[in-house]
């Protein structure tokens, strides 16, 4: 029996979708108003700071400790914003007991490779300045947020920066060149991501960058060396074999992965915890992954 939740929201989705081809600013302005669709709690804490001329925002919920996770935003590395992630930071925030720096990177094609790795590693870096210990701070991200994720970790290995606690990407895109094979055997019930819009967002970031380059793929990099990886992906998305994928290179480079597929869930089902209960389980998994991190250093 097929799950009610996602049949609702991918008729909610079928509803919204009133352009065929939508131009970048219709699919910026879409992506803003989703982000504020869904209600925050009184005691959400919002501030937007510079960290090293990148645009960026603390958020609290609740009782929060003095630990960090940083979330790097998806949006196929060209739409996607503070605003956007907003209601998904704060749900992080509430589960781990951690603050949230949310880090509004450049986007394409203003902004093309490699500008969103050097933004994520400036303001890892501006955390590192603030006496924050790497031991204490969690990279997270979701679709190309999750593959910026790695990338970042890749690039502050490359610089001889001390690495994260842990990274977490939620349905990571790793793949530039989309050839995994759930790109077409899941085509038909992923409501959200298709090759041909993947392709179109990865030849704007690349802007004629090698689909290859490992700070771009994050596939195709060495992940020999990096810190505990939690990797969720939905089983009806086209980005599940990216998922697998950089899960099991990352077993096979010896960094510890813990790797969960969600039956049924779509792409970043985590954003719409409000429609979907998963979504609100699987932010209480990432919360006991970063909690049981911390109880592993006392």
């Amino acid at each position: 029996m097929s799950n009610p939740e996602i049949e609702a929201f991918k008729s909610l989705l079928g509803a919204r979708n009133q352009s065929a081809e939508p131009s970048l600013e219709e699919q910026r302005a879409g992506y803003e108003a989703i982000g504020g669709a869904f209600p925050l709690a009184d005691d959400c804490v919002f501030e937007e700071i510079e960290t090293n001329g990148v645009k960026s925002a603390w958020t609290r919920a609740g009782d929060v400790s003095d630990k960090v996770i940083m979330y790097l935003h998806g949006g196929g590395y060209v739409i996607g914003s503070l605003t956007t992630h907003r209601p998904l930071v704060a749900d992080l925030s509430r589960a781990s007991n951690r603050k949230m720096l949310a880090v509004d990177y450049r986007l394409a094609p203003e902004h093309p490779f490699p500008a969103a790795v050097d933004d994520a590693v400036s303001a890892y870096s501006w955390l590192l300045s603030q006496n924050y210990s790497a031991n204490d701070i969690i990279i997270a991200g979701d679709s190309a947020g999750g593959g910026l994720t790695i990338a970042t970790m890749l690039k502050l290995k490359e610089q001889g920066i001390a690495l994260p606690q842990a990274g977490v990407c939620l349905s990571p895109w790793v793949d530039l060149e989309a050839i995994g094979d759930t790109m077409t055997s899941k085509a038909s019930v992923d409501p959200m991501v298709q090759k041909d819009g993947l392709l179109q967002m990865a030849a704007t970031y690349l802007a004629g960058a090698d689909a290859r380059n490992p700070l771009a793929a994050p596939l195709y990099g060495d992940l020999e060396g990096l810190p505990p990886l939690l990797i969720q992906v939905g089983t009806s998305e086209t980005l599940l074999a990216d998922a697998r994928r950089l899960a099991i290179k990352a077993i096979q480079a010896g960094v510890n992965v813990s790797y969960e597929e969600w039956p049924e869930m779509v792409h970043v089902f985590q954003q719409f915890s409000p429609l979907i209960s998963d979504g609100y389980r699987a932010i209480t998994r990432i919360g006991n992954f970063a909690k049981h991190l911390d109880s592993l250093q006392k």
